[in-house]
């Protein structure tokens, strides 16, 4: 007989297939090239693959079977993720040499890592999923260890421990689910769970709390964000910020891929997902009020922030889709500017007391007022793009009838506007003191960080420009690639 080749069209893999180039890149140029041109290197091969998206955009062509879908709904989060990926090389221009990163090891994994997290955007099953959702965690580990000091290290062995626990449990939920309705294709499983017989209901119902709780891990879901503050404190701070930005984002898309389409028909979750996310709005407000270190009060703000994030998976799929979305873009350039000047400003790692800051307007004027927009679009204040994107999130959850969590978030934006705002005011109090920062007079924070202003005050005043893009029901109602 002939051989006959598979067909398997190579379209909807290019934008992970450029990562992946630029991964070993990377990996092989350190040898010859200074790090600083692999980190070039690196960001004109996430270019490219932001040109591809857009070229497959409406397009919907899937590869291997559908376990590999370049639909609208991934394309529309895969670019939030190499904005992300992107920023945080630039910033790392400025801020690898003083954390002793500046090595091309960290392109390489950073990329490794950007690979994994558009896997998972563009997965059409589980195994698609769970593969690149190993490939980001394993280069994270090694990302939050890199740097030589004992706080990275620790770091690092806390993630990989807790991180290593969240991923078992998610396999374990993959298993059963696979028991319930004899398929790991998203489209597949939803069309099982739709007329699932009362003998296979528990079953499917212990692996989608399973499958929330490995996800719980990696978004850092309360009771699951114990190594939040852990992690984001003791790693360098440009690891931090593609911690907290991208990869945050890939873990949303696998959430929202996973519950808003596969087991969007399945009993039980969306309960216990309300429950979780009243938790962490609760626990990450409260602990982030008595936090007197800066880069420790935005690991608890980025657990606040979870919650937030998690109000649009109680929505329906064609509410919550686009308000995620908008809500993780909003969030990714936010972050970005935020940790961006904390890099650019410390002396050290530990980053600096919230003490520290008062006066910070009188030393460095343009970055207090910098931080003091992204403050406020953290907190939801009009009219920057977090309080449009926090209605987005309500909005979703109310419809859907999830009032009292609603109800709890937005109690919890007041204890919000408390730490946020002390912050901002001490940048702004006179101080007679010597200054207590790194003078940060580097292009490429600045660059991030009047992006990320920018960003935020168009996208607030104008949310449709990018919030109009990704609004058609369709999209989002096609998660399961059904």
């Amino acid at each position: 007989m002939p051989l006959v080749l598979p067909d398997v069209p190579l379209a909807p893999m290019v934008p992970v297939l450029l990562t992946l180039l630029g991964a070993m890149l990377a990996t092989v140029l350190g040898f010859f090239v200074p790090r600083r041109s692999i980190t070039f290197i690196s960001l004109a091969m996430l270019v490219l693959s932001a040109v591809s998206m857009v070229w497959l955009w409406n397009r919907g062509e899937s590869a291997f079977g559908g376990s590999l879908r370049a639909d609208n709904a991934a394309i529309a989060i895969g670019l939030v993720l190499l904005i992300g990926a992107a920023l945080s090389l630039i910033v790392s221009l400025d801020g690898a040499a003083r954390a002793r990163l500046s090595f091309p090891e960290f392109d390489a994994m950073l990329m490794f890592a950007v690979t994994g997290t558009l896997i998972i955007a563009f997965s059409g099953d589980l195994i698609t999923m769970l593969i690149g959702l190993e490939v980001m965690s394993l280069s994270g580990y090694v990302m939050t260890t890199l740097q030589d000091s004992r706080e990275s290290e620790e770091a690092g062995l806390k993630y990989f421990l807790l991180g290593a626990t969240g991923s078992a449990i998610l396999i374990y939920g993959i298993a059963l689910v696979y028991g319930a309705t004899g398929s790991f294709n998203y489209a597949g499983i939803a069309a099982a769970s739709s007329g699932l017989s009362l003998q296979n209901a528990p079953l499917l119902v212990g692996g989608a709390l399973l499958l929330l709780c490995g996800f719980g891990f990696k978004v850092a879901l309360a009771p699951f964000h114990q190594w939040t503050p852990d992690v984001y404190g003791g790693a360098p701070t440009v690891v931090s910020l593609f911690l907290s930005t991208v990869v945050k984002v890939a873990a949303f898309a696998g959430m929202l891929r996973v519950f808003s389409g596969a087991l969007h028909n399945a009993p039980a979750w969306l309960a216990v997902l309300a429950v979780l996310t009243a938790a962490t709005l609760i626990v990450g407000n409260l602990a982030a009020l008595f936090q007197t270190n800066f880069k420790r009060l935005l690991a608890y703000s980025a657990v606040a922030q979870t919650g937030f994030l998690a109000l649009t998976l109680l929505g329906r799929p064609e509410v919550g889709g686009p308000a995620l979305t908008y809500y993780l873009l909003v969030y990714t350039i936010t972050t970005a500017a935020a940790l961006g000047i904390v890099a650019a400003l410390q002396r050290s790692e530990a980053g600096f007391a919230i003490n520290d800051m008062r006066g910070l307007y009188y030393r460095h004027p343009a970055y207090a007022v910098a931080l003091g927009v992204c403050l406020a679009s953290l907190a939801g204040l009009p009219p920057f793009a977090g309080f449009y994107a926090k209605y987005l999130a309500f909005q979703a959850a109310f419809q859907n009838g999830y009032v009292w969590v609603a109800v709890i978030a937005a109690l919890m934006s007041v204890a919000a506007f408390v730490y946020y705002l002390r912050i901002a005011a001490l940048m702004f109090m006179p101080d007679r003191t010597p200054a207590r920062e790194h003078d940060g007079a580097k292009g490429g924070t600045r660059f991030t960080t009047a992006l990320g202003v920018v960003g935020i005050t168009a996208l607030g005043i104008l949310p449709n420009l990018a919030y109009g893009w990704v609004a058609y029901p369709g999209i989002w109602t096609q998660l399961a690639g059904t």
